[in-house]
């Protein structure tokens, strides 16, 4: 186990702080791992920050700040050879949101959207909510990984077509994508003239040492011009309560576009969550760093103890601190219900298209997530018993 100078041990407690993910179980002795939500204390830059701008005292209208595109725009150079230009990023005041922009800034009514599923819900909801079809293509396991299937989606792809969504990396399935794989979703795209959504939420949090993300616009100047990025600081710094997300848009006519579809439903980003997000892109690298290794070794745990329980499976994690687990083979009915009886809230697979599969969040201390995996584990053998 690797050893971090931050603490990601501790367990906080969170009851009575109007969380969502806790309170779903208010209680009850059960121990939430389900929404996509770690328990972790953000960066103490971010901490920080945030003191310093509450003491300032005054929360008027703010835009986004000079600083902050600035650290947005090292980011992505450093991280991923992606210069950005300022004029490219349309900032949101949360990712779902920019999905449901994205759906009503492609094509028009009766138009269709194609993604990949077992998918996040808001990738099947935003297309109806704009009055556009949508188009499932479910993903493969071979051999253990779950993979794209490209002849289900050129079989799927219609005239109306207009959107291809991706998200990347994918949750649930936690795969962070190739550049081979990336280079075929582009290719069918140029040859089908589709625009790209690609929500790149956990790009920060890739586990596995020998791959990294790789933004699907960096590929070439063509797929550049028909894709629409969304990014945010909310998953890989933990501060998601506070709202902050931002579009990468390089073709100017797909920008005004995604603007217009903004009108002035969309709200501005609030003071703070410009003020954590520009700490986290500043200065919460070394944090990023150590919580990516312990999130590392919990989904090693996760995996060699979720194997080892009768009618469970669970394919390797890739990136994001989800893992995907495949519990058809018990026979049970109702999984998710199964384990919250046993003490394990996770998210229901149905409602990601996926019926029989449950997801679980390792985004918690090594202690909580054994005490979870020893519930799981005495369920199932109080089952066969």
């Amino acid at each position: 186990m690797t050893r971090h100078r931050f603490d990601f041990d501790t367990i906080i407690d969170r009851r009575n702080t109007a969380s969502e993910k806790w309170d779903k179980y208010r209680g009850r002795d059960i121990i939430p791992l389900w929404v996509a939500d770690m328990d972790f204390r953000s960066p103490p830059a971010v901490i920080q920050a945030l003191h310093e701008r509450v003491e300032h005292g005054v929360f008027g209208y703010t835009h986004p700040p000079a600083e902050l595109v600035q650290a947005v725009r090292a980011h992505l150079l450093a991280d991923y050879g992606w210069a950005v230009e300022e004029e490219w990023i349309v900032w949101l005041p949360g990712l779902v949101c920019g999905l449901n922009v994205l759906c009503r800034a492609v094509g028009g009514a009766g138009d269709e959207v194609v993604t990949f599923t077992p998918i996040y819900p808001p990738f099947m909801s935003a297309p109806g909510l704009s009055n556009r079809g949508l188009i499932k293509v479910p993903l493969q396991l071979r051999e253990g990984r779950w993979v794209a299937d490209l002849e289900a989606l050129e079989r799927a792809i219609t005239p109306r077509t207009k959107l291809l969504l991706l998200c990347t990396p994918h949750n649930p399935v936690g795969r962070a994508w190739s550049r081979e794989e990336l280079a075929q979703f582009a290719e069918v795209a140029e040859r089908h003239n589709l625009v790209i959504g690609s929500d790149d939420i956990h790009a920060g949090l890739v586990l596995d040492e020998d791959r990294r993300h790789i933004p699907i616009a960096t590929l070439s100047p063509e797929t550049a011009r028909r894709t629409i990025t969304l990014l945010a600081p909310s998953k890989t710094y933990n501060i998601p309560g506070l709202g902050c997300s931002f579009a990468v848009i390089g073709d100017p006519g797909l920008r005004r576009a995604f603007r217009k579809a903004m009108g002035r439903i969309v709200p501005h980003v609030n003071a703070l969550g410009y003020t954590a997000a520009l700490a986290a892109y500043r200065d919460g690298e070394e944090w990023r760093q150590a919580l990516v290794a312990y999130l590392r070794d919990n989904r090693d745990l996760v995996a060699a103890e979720v194997n080892a329980m009768p009618g469970l499976s669970v394919a390797h994690v890739e990136a994001t601190y989800l893992a995907w687990i495949d519990a058809r083979e018990t026979g049970i009915p109702d999984p998710a219900r199964f384990f919250e009886e046993a003490g394990v809230g996770l998210s229901d697979g149905a409602d990601f298209g996926a019926p029989g599969f449950v997801r679980l969040n390792f985004g918690c201390s090594r202690s909580l997530l054994v005490e979870a995996l020893g519930r799981m584990r005495r369920a199932l053998a109080g089952m066969i018993s």
